[in-house]
């Protein structure tokens, strides 16, 4: 999922989505080839200005090419429809769950000759590329963020509690038993999960492959295990024994992400990068938050889920829309990468704006290029990096697991009832619940096949 994982709109910001197709009727007559690209719903009015600078630097150094901007956030219950109904603009984003699906299907542009003449197109790491690519190895969709799962938590909380937010959980039971401390005296969820949106599967997921286990192996669907069994025992256990998750058991994306930023939830599990999305849309305050590792269980098979975030073209572009959306693709996502000058012209626009610089994520090429790039920015870093230092010490020393390939999220889709039967069923009955899901489970993916 998103990558960063992506995500769900929340409060309307002052913007005005323009244009919804790659080819418009209105279109102006002004010689310049137009497009339109996304933009995070929900964003704060300095967001929304930082972004804007970006443009007017893209179309000063291409006057050719006129950008306009439409509000879009990637969510398996929309995205179908907005895919179907071409209402999607001609930049918009996927997880890395949905890139061979969509290229499969022909349902995004093949600008595979396009991207084989990007100057880093042989510098990724090949398991990321891999998501873009279609089975001759041409790039339909670009990489553009990655990520490992994280621990997320809420210091301000941790220290009412009466616990060390310097000295974060480091096993499973650890976090459980500080989940139980943090709402017995604050009165707040010490630990929320999401639930809606095949998130719920997504974060189960997570855990059990942190666990040892997996949900998927070999095209066979594998949710009946011990692992997912320890992991829904414990979740059971947090909801019904220890009264420690809270009152709320439907979050999505944004819902979470909205609760914790406003200091409801001790701590939750999502993507490592997302921070950005916690402060520029949800008004988190940097003194409370705090991102660690998660635990890894001790067998070899353990590991932290990682994704990302593809860059995908509409497949409506006509041939000079591609090659401008591919051009943005490039500017906007990738120089900054890649190129220092660029590197560090959007770091002093979002400095600026008071946009967050410095946030942790997984590079898309190597170790070495992504420390590289921190150096260029560091004058600009204006995150609490220590407070994440948790996670940025680790992280990289985590083995990275790839999200399930086939069905992933019709998978995930089964795996939300499970979840949600856990935390609003007392007494729900595990072995029941995993047998029909790993007929469900089995059925997609053999429907996939």
């Amino acid at each position: 999922m998103k990558t960063s994982r992506a995500a769900a709109a929340v409060a309307a910001a002052a913007l005005t989505a323009v244009g919804l197709g790659a080819c418009s009727d209105d279109e102006p007559d002004d010689g310049r080839t137009h497009i339109t690209v996304t933009i995070d719903a929900g964003l704060e009015q300095a967001a929304i200005d930082a972004f804007q600078a970006r443009i007017d630097q893209f179309e000063d150094a291409n006057p050719d090419i006129a950008v306009e901007t439409q509000e879009y956030t990637w969510t398996a219950g929309t995205f179908t429809a907005q895919l179907a109904g071409g209402t999607l603009p001609d930049v918009f984003t996927v997880p890395f769950t949905d890139g061979r699906g969509l290229i499969e299907r022909g349902q995004i542009a093949d600008i595979g000759d396009l991207t084989a003449a990007l100057p880093y197109r042989e510098d990724y790491n090949p398991n990321i590329a891999a998501a873009g690519e279609d089975p001759e190895g041409d790039m339909w969709a670009i990489p553009i963020a990655a990520y490992g799962q994280g621990l997320h938590y809420n210091r301000t909380l941790f220290e009412a509690a009466g616990l060390d937010p310097d000295a974060p959980p480091t096993t499973w039971a650890e976090i459980q038993s500080a989940a139980e401390t943090i709402s017995d005296e604050t009165g707040e969820a010490g630990y929320a999960v999401m639930t809606n949106d095949n998130t719920g599967g997504w974060i189960l997921t997570t855990v059990v492959n942190a666990l040892g286990g997996r949900t998927e192996a070999d095209g066979a669907a594998t949710i009946d295990t011990p692992q997912m069994r320890e992991a829904l025992a414990q979740l059971q256990a947090m909801r019904w024994d220890d009264n420690s998750m809270g009152d709320n058991f439907l979050y999505d994306w944004a819902t979470i992400n909205q609760e914790f930023a406003s200091g409801r939830i001790g701590m939750y599990v999502s993507g490592g990068g997302n921070y950005g999305n916690l402060f520029t849309q949800n008004a988190l305050n940097p003194d409370d938050y705090g991102l660690t590792v998660l635990p890894l269980a001790d067998d070899p098979n353990a590991g932290v889920l990682g994704g990302g975030t593809l860059a995908v073209v509409s497949p409506n572009a006509e041939t000079d829309e591609q090659a401008a959306a591919v051009k943005w693709i490039d500017f906007y996502y990738m120089e900054k990468l890649t190129v220092q000058e660029a590197a560090v012209a959007d770091a002093e626009v979002k400095a600026e704006t008071d946009q967050p610089v410095g946030a942790p994520e997984l590079p898309v090429f190597d170790k070495a290029t992504y420390d590289e790039v921190q150096t260029w920015i560091a004058e600009y870093v204006n995150v609490p990096v220590e407070q994440m230092a948790p996670y940025t010490g680790q992280v990289f020393d985590q083995p990275l697991l790839n999200e399930p390939v086939t069905a992933t999220q019709e998978v995930y889709g089964v795996l939300d009832t499970v979840v949600q039967s856990i935390l609003t069923e007392e007494g729900a009955d595990i072995d029941a619940l995993l047998e029909t899901a790993q007929a469900e489970a089995q059925a997609a993916i053999d429907a996939a096949a």
